[in-house]
C-alpha cells in the first residue's frame, strides 16, 4: 500500500512500457488516492475492502451512506427538549413509563442526502451511525484490463441465484431431451423405466415386472364386462 502524488504516478505510468493498457488508469488519478499492489483477485479485494468499512457518527455536512430509518421503540431519553428535537426531524413521539418513545419506523434521510446539524445531533443521541468510512476501489488494473468501481461490485446472493436458476433450467432441459449426465442419469433411468412399464401394460406385453398388473387389469376388465352383460341381454331381447 503506497500513497503517491497523482503527478508522480502519471509520470510512472508514462515510463512503464511493460504493462499494456496501464495509461487508462490516468483518468482515475483525481483527488487523494492510495495505491494497493497485490496478486489478489480484484473482485475479492473489492469485497474485502467493502467488509472492512466501519460506521461512524455523523457530523453536519456528512453524506448518508444508506437510507437512514429510525426504528420505533424506546429512546431511553427522559421527557424534555429531546421531544422537540425528535419532532423537528420528523420523528413521531409519545411518553411512556417516564421515557420518550418513537411511535413508528421513520425514514429521516435517503442515501446520498446531506445530513443537517440538527439531524446529526438526533442520530448521535439515538446511537445511530449513518456514515461509512473505508477504502473504495475506484479501479483495478489486472493483466492489461481496467476494471472500474461499478464493475467491481458483485451481488453475491444475486449471482448465486442466477447460477441456481441456470442449473435448474439446464437440468430440466437435459431431462426433456434425454441427454444423460452424471447428475441426471438416475432420474432418466427412472423415467425410462416408468415409460417402458406403461407401454408394456398398454400393449399387454407380459414381462416378469408387469405380469401381476396385466392379470389384475384383465381381471378388472372381465368384472366390468360381466356386469354389463345382463344389460346387453335386456337390450337385445325382441319386443
Amino acid at each position: 500500500m503506497r500513497v503517491v502524488k497523482n503527478t508522480l504516478m502519471k509520470r510512472a505510468i508514462e515510463n512503464c512500457k511493460a504493462k499494456p493498457g496501464l495509461e487508462k488508469l490516468e483518468k482515475h488519478l483525481t483527488g487523494p488516492n492510495v495505491f494497493l499492489f497485490t496478486n489478489m483477485n480484484p473482485f475479492k479485494l473489492a469485497m474485502l475492502l467493502e467488509k472492512g468499512k466501519v460506521r461512524l457518527t455523523a457530523k453536519a455536512g456528512d453524506i448518508a451512506s444508506f437510507d437512514i430509518i429510525v426504528p420505533a421503540g424506546n429512546t431511553g431519553q427522559p421527557p424534555g427538549p429531546i421531544i422537540s428535537q425528535l419532532n423537528a426531524v420528523g420523528l413521531p413521539t409519545r411518553i411512556e413509563a417516564g421515557s420518550v418513545w418513537i411511535t413508528k419506523d421513520t425514514l429521516v434521510a435517503r442515501k446520498g442526502d446531506v445530513i443537517s446539524e440538527r439531524l446529526a445531533s438526533v442520530l448521535s443521541k439515538l446511537g445511530i451511525k449513518p456514515v461509512e468510512a473505508g477504502l473504495i476501489l475506484k479501479a483495478a488494473y489486472d493483466e492489461g484490463l481496467i476494471i472500474e468501481e461499478e464493475q467491481l461490485k458483485v451481488d453475491i446472493e444475486g449471482t448465486k441465484k442466477l447460477f441456481e436458476n441456470a442449473y435448474a433450467e439446464a437440468f430440466k432441459l437435459s431431462l426433456g431431451v434425454a441427454y444423460p449426465t452424471k447428475e441426471n442419469i438416475q432420474i432418466l433411468l427412472q423415467i425410462a423405466h416408468l415409460e417402458a412399464y406403461a407401454l408394456s401394460l398398454g400393449a399387454a406385453i407380459p414381462t416378469r415386472e408387469t405380469i401381476k398388473d396385466l392379470i389384475r387389469k384383465a381381471y378388472n376388465e372381465m368384472l366390468s364386462l360381466s356386469m354389463r352383460i345382463p344389460n346387453l341381454e335386456e337390450e337385445t331381447k325382441p319386443a
